[in-house]
């Protein structure tokens, strides 16, 4: 499959140009990381390496989804494209927030600046934007509106509009797997059982959207192409939602027995 890489219709940035943009971004990316991963260890803080290996990964899943063979099969595949959009938005975030990088910016940071961020974190639009409720209906909000109405076709005409919902599935898919199963600070974090009704609730979403998919095919593609794609989309988020699934019972788990620690019977019969 070969797509040209000259101009094409509106004004749009030649395909090339447009792949060495995101690389150069994902490079930057994995730069300020490591840049605060030196900085920290500077300042004689230790750091996980295993979640230095998880932001490298995570950046290397939004990197395929977004550049190369399997973005490329995208405009003419559905099922490809939802392959993009699951590791886009399902697996990437999981890999991005795990690593923890508001963490490592914090030890990085000089205390000025890391008060800055303190302070960030507590505004109204971040408590807004990192609740569960939000995230999940910008989310899962978003996907429904992509695929009923003629933002799909959009979507594969135009190169630059597909890295434009790309990016926007890593964001919103990062926000709500942090308001989920973040570990990286913040001030406003909701309660297990509320963030275990999203989470049910936004599974739910999900695959309700697959199986309509699956009889209601997105502008431009064949039934048997949707088809191929929702079952893909149904399955294959069933992995990724088992993985949120399990981190945050297993964080339920503990604070729970943190809890349980602290309570005054609990100490005395220690």
């Amino acid at each position: 499959m070969h797509l040209d890489v000259t101009i094409h219709g509106h004004g749009e940035p030649g395909i090339a140009a447009l792949d060495y943009a995101v690389a150069l971004v994902m490079v930057a990316a994995a730069a300020l990381y490591l840049g605060g991963l030196r900085a920290a260890r500077r300042q004689g803080r230790s750091w996980p390496l295993w979640r230095t290996a998880c932001w490298i990964v995570g950046l290397l899943v939004v990197t395929v989804s977004m550049i190369g063979p399997l973005a490329t099969a995208g405009h003419e595949s559905f099922t490809a494209h939802m392959l993009g959009h699951l590791l886009a938005g399902m697996v990437a975030p999981i890999f991005l927030v795990v690593a923890a990088p508001v963490t490592l910016a914090l030890r990085a940071l000089e205390v000025r600046q890391a008060r800055r961020l303190s302070r960030l974190l507590r505004s109204r639009p971040a408590r807004f934007l990192v609740h569960p409720v939000t995230a999940a209906v910008i989310n899962v909000g978003s996907l429904w509106l992509l695929y009923t109405t003629q933002l799909y076709e959009l979507m594969q005409s135009s190169s630059f509009f597909h890295l434009l919902v790309t990016a926007h599935f890593v964001i919103a898919g990062y926000l709500l797997v942090a308001s989920l199963i973040g570990v990286d600070p913040n001030p406003h974090r909701a309660g297990y059982p509320l963030r275990a009704v999203v989470l049910v609730a936004a599974l739910a979403g999900h695959g309700i959207l697959s199986k309509y998919l699956y009889a209601h095919p997105p502008a431009g593609v064949s039934l048997t192409e949707a088809q191929s794609g929702s079952v893909l989309m149904y399955y294959g988020g069933d992995v990724a939602d088992a993985a949120l699934i399990v981190i945050l019972c297993l964080q339920w788990y503990r604070a729970a027995g943190k809890t349980r620690a602290l309570e005054p019977g609990v100490r005395a019969s220690g």
